[in-house]
């Protein structure tokens, strides 16, 4: 049952788990066996302590897993939260976000691939793959060398191994990325192969199967937290505020500016490792282009249209 759950989940758990025990503890109360009353007492005395609406959502996950019932089906609990919202609202993280344009035309610059070395080559590589497939951080870390099939159209990888959207009797994502013969300065599928060809001497040594590598010795593969400060050092060198947005925000800009062209949202969806049913690119990642100016076409349109 432990094993059910990932690494980073247990840890978030881990934390609101203890100040249940200690809770409980504090007024002689059976932590398995409580009232909703007492339920939200724990989550007033949190939300006093400074708690946010996503820190006590955290704490139901968690508390759900020993309390199940009592937290999913009561109507009181579900009004808690409700005044929470209200009190101290939560809203998506970004209301806008870069153009995609913006940092292909610095990594452009960075061309021909051969002439880069390891460090700048593994950059513009990691920033290409984010914005070409949608994909989380973590599922290019976990991407195989041995893996890669290239083709004269097109490069085809699976992901062969447990990730974030990981489920029974649901596929993982089959990342295609075809060449771009015509734009080959920004050519991730270019890039990409570049890449292998460069890094194939280093590959002897252990822990070196995934495609992403340290460019300091020695090699080993690269961990999603390492791939997400090189997207990020990538961002800020082309002009993105990365004071606002973090190298997850590939996944908003990509899937943004997919949608803006036409691609079909089933299509944005399963590229991005969405099901079909889900509502998340709606909710939280499809944004409008950052503006400098604000939009006054509705006014406008209202006032002109007087006659």
């Amino acid at each position: 049952m432990i094993n059910s759950l990932s690494k980073n989940t247990i840890s978030q758990y881990n934390v609101a788990l203890k100040q249940w025990f200690q809770f409980c503890q504090l007024h002689n109360t059976d932590l398995y066996d409580v009232t909703v009353a007492f339920i939200l007492n724990f989550f007033t005395h949190i939300f006093q302590k400074g708690a946010s609406y996503g820190t006590l959502n955290s704490f139901r996950s968690a508390l759900s897993l020993i309390l199940s019932k009592k937290l999913s089906n009561d109507e009181n609990i579900s009004r808690f939260f409700k005044g929470v919202f209200r009190i101290k609202p939560t809203f998506p993280k970004y209301n806008a976000i870069w153009n995609p344009n913006l940092v292909l035309e610095y990594l452009s610059k960075l061309y021909p691939n051969e002439s880069l070395n390891l460090n700048m080559l593994t950059k513009k590589l990691v920033t290409l793959l984010a914005l070409s497939t949608g994909q989380r951080v973590q599922t290019l870390s976990l991407i195989n060398v041995q893996e890669v099939n290239i083709t004269d159209s097109q490069i085809t990888i699976p992901i062969n191994e447990v990730i974030k959207t990981s489920r029974p009797n649901r596929h993982n994502p089959n990342l295609i990325i075809p060449f771009f013969k015509q734009k080959e300065s920004i050519c991730p599928a270019m890039t990409l192969c570049t890449y292998i060809s460069k890094t194939s001497e280093l590959r002897n040594a252990p822990n070196t199967n995934k495609l992403i590598l340290t460019f300091k010795k020695p090699m080993h593969a690269a961990s999603p937290q390492t791939i997400s400060r090189w997207i990020k050092q990538t961002l800020g060198k082309s002009g993105v505020d990365v004071s606002t947005f973090s190298a997850h925000s590939t996944r908003h800009a990509a899937t943004s500016a997919a949608n803006r062209s036409g691609v079909a949202i089933d299509v944005i969806k399963k590229t991005a490792g969405w099901t079909g049913n889900s509502i998340c690119f709606a909710k939280f990642y499809n944004q409008p282009l950052i503006n400098t100016e604000c939009d006054s076409s509705f006014a406008e349109a209202i006032i002109n249209d007087q006659t």
